[in-house]
């Protein structure tokens, strides 16, 4: 294991942040390759790889990291929640996503319809939190791969199957107490929130993985991310339902 896994995988144990810039990575590869190394550390820790988080999915997320595509992050078993402290996490924020439940193997060369007819969609809300002081939005592309596209946890609500044409334009807004935060479309994931999971699979299949029954992804956000803070968050979505997140300080 590399010296930049074991420092992340510290800072996720104890809660420690690390400064930004004390990890250095030559390239996306090498990112992607502490990412798998951090992992393993978790799963030797009893954690189990449950799925995936798609990051900077719109233009304005990527030009915020100065990055041309998307990138992904592993998620473990634990990571899944519908209630969480705030003491548990670094500095969480909140996002609204979509989230796909794979029913059957997902290959690079599926069609968008053939995607959709192997997975079922939930609503969701995604906590990305980094093991970065002051880390949003000052990591640097490689530091958010490394540390496992940044994150923190995964709420889902009732999964169903839906078609193409049901997710092309849904709205999604973000409630704290019972008052609007937030609201925005699924076309700002990629133009169709099934995209990033083709995305996915063809980049796991480069590294010589698939995207296999059982796992999960998180599709990438309709919004920019906000500042999580102690209440109850809900996430309504036009045609597809809503998702509850409850956050103790």
């Amino acid at each position: 294991m590399t010296n930049q896994a074991e420092q992340l995988f510290k800072a996720y144990q104890t809660n420690q942040p690390l400064a930004k810039g004390v990890l250095e990575f030559s390239s996306r590869k090498d990112a992607y390759q502490v990412q798998d190394e951090v992992l393993a550390f978790k799963e030797a820790n009893g954690e189990k790889h449950a799925g995936y988080k798609i990051s900077l999915t719109s233009q304005e997320t990527q030009d915020l990291f100065k990055s041309d595509s998307p990138l992904y992050g592993q998620m473990t078993d634990v990571t899944v929640k519908n209630e969480l402290s705030l003491s548990d996490y670094n500095e969480p924020l909140v996002e609204v996503e979509l989230v796909f439940l794979v029913d059957e193997d997902v290959n690079g060369s599926d069609s968008v319809e053939q995607i959709m007819n192997k997975c079922r969609v939930a609503p969701g809300l995604e906590v990305p939190d980094g093991r970065y002081e002051d880390w949003f939005p000052k990591t640097t592309f490689y530091e958010v791969i490394a540390d496992g596209a940044v994150n923190g946890a995964v709420v889902m609500g009732e999964a169903a199957k839906y078609t193409y044409e049901d997710l092309a334009d849904v709205e999604g807004v973000l409630y704290l107490d019972g008052e609007e935060v937030k609201r925005g479309h699924s076309t700002e994931v990629l133009g169709h929130p099934v995209n990033s999971v083709k995305w996915l699979a063809e980049a796991l299949e480069s590294k010589g993985k698939q995207l296999t029954a059982g796992s999960f992804v998180s599709s990438g956000t309709f919004v920019l991310p906000e500042k999580l803070t102690t209440g109850t968050y809900t996430a309504k979505y036009s045609n597809i339902g809503e998702v509850t997140l409850v956050v103790k300080a």
